[in-house]
């Protein structure tokens, strides 16, 4: 079987971690990368020996061997690009949040569904070890029924006000927390416990401004924490915190209480978001948190230095795995278009300040 030509959109995270992953996946090459900037393009391209470099997605999209795409821009650009990928037949793996509203995201997956074009978007946690016991765990009804769930994904990547100003900065690029960490939160509260009633979201911006490239101080307006209530389709409330800009904040740790126990999953790892996750459970006879064993067969097949790598792989490998069967896969657009629903009514209800209902979309 031929390998499955890859083609790069966006060299930021793309370099750091698309790249890498898929030179790693025995069958696929990275055969096209695409920066604005054509110098920049071609840096990348003779840093990682990729055949070609463009600035026009339209080149890369026309390039033969290139069969799929990954799509890891600023949110701004993500419809338009994943829109002309899907529209050539290429498959896509796109980064999230997936585009900048509902109505395009929904578009995006139903184009895709037309096109028969396997879509994936890249919310990792859902193969990080830890989780995915945790995930078996609650399947298993191992705490009961459940009675309160507690999100804190407190962190200070950007709590220093000298941080440079850019795309992240601003709202009209979709910058901020909610779509940069709410986003993952929104998707893995639907698969760890089901789908979502209601909600009631509040949003800040603790840094108003930050100094851009040449230090000339420039407005911010996108959010940096997020405070989320949520009830779900059983009844179960849900709190979910994030920030961040928070000064040697928790971490990520979401505790789950439940008739018959609390599961705590959690990472103080304020360099690395995937590694350092531990799981942890409290029974009414037990004094104190008792470590929870992960079986080795949720064990990665290898890990890295940079804990996103690893599963990032894991998602390129159901991606692969998907296209070459030609059967859709977990998480795809269908994932990330509910996530952006659920962000959206998330600024729909901090505008009205009020409780939204959550709609059927498909």
């Amino acid at each position: 079987m031929s390998k499955i030509g890859i083609g790069i959109i966006g060299t930021g995270f793309g370099q750091i971690i698309h790249i890498p992953a898929l030179q790693i996946h025995p069958d696929t090459e990275v055969v096209a990368v695409y920066h604005r900037d054509r110098s920049k393009a071609q840096q990348v391209a003779d840093k990682f020996g990729i055949a070609h470099a463009c600035d026009r997605i339209a080149d890369l999209l026309a390039i033969p061997e290139v069969d799929a795409v990954t799509i890891s821009t600023p949110p701004s650009f993500h419809y338009e690009q994943a829109k002309a990928a899907i529209e050539a037949r290429k498959h896509v793996l796109i980064e999230k949040p997936v585009t900048m509203n509902a109505q395009e995201a929904i578009a995006l997956y139903r184009l895709a569904e037309q096109n028969q074009v396997i879509t994936a978007t890249d919310f990792e946690f859902r193969c990080v070890p830890q989780w995915q016991y945790l995930k078996h765990l609650l399947d298993h009804k191992h705490i009961g029924k459940k009675r309160l769930i507690n999100i804190e994904w407190l962190v200070q990547g950007r709590a220093n006000p000298q941080r440079v100003w850019n795309w992240y900065s601003q709202k009209s690029y979709g910058g901020g927390a909610l779509g940069a960490i709410g986003s993952h939160a929104f998707d893995y509260v639907r698969w760890l416990f089901g789908d979502i009633k209601s909600l009631c979201g509040q949003l800040s911006t603790g840094i108003t401004e930050r100094p851009d490239a040449n230090g000339v101080m420039r407005p911010v307006d996108a959010d940096d924490t997020c405070n989320i209530l949520l009830e779900l389709a059983d009844g179960t409330p849900c709190n979910i915190s994030l920030s961040t800009v928070t000064y040697r904040g928790r971490g990520h740790w979401v505790t789950v209480y439940g008739e018959n126990g609390t599961l705590v999953l959690g990472s103080s790892n304020q360099a690395d978001y995937v590694h350092g996750f531990s799981l942890r459970q409290g029974k009414l006879d037990r004094t104190e948190m008792e470590i929870v064993a992960i079986p080795s067969t949720y064990d990665f097949p290898q890990t890295y230095s940079d804990g996103r790598l690893a599963p990032v792989l894991a998602i390129c490998d159901r991606w692969v795995k998907a296209i070459q069967s030609g059967q859709s896969m977990t998480p795809s657009l269908h994932e990330g278009a509910w996530s952006q629903v659920l962000m959206d009514l998330t600024q729909e209800s901090h505008q009205q300040r009020k409780w939204v209902d959550v709609p059927k979309f498909i």
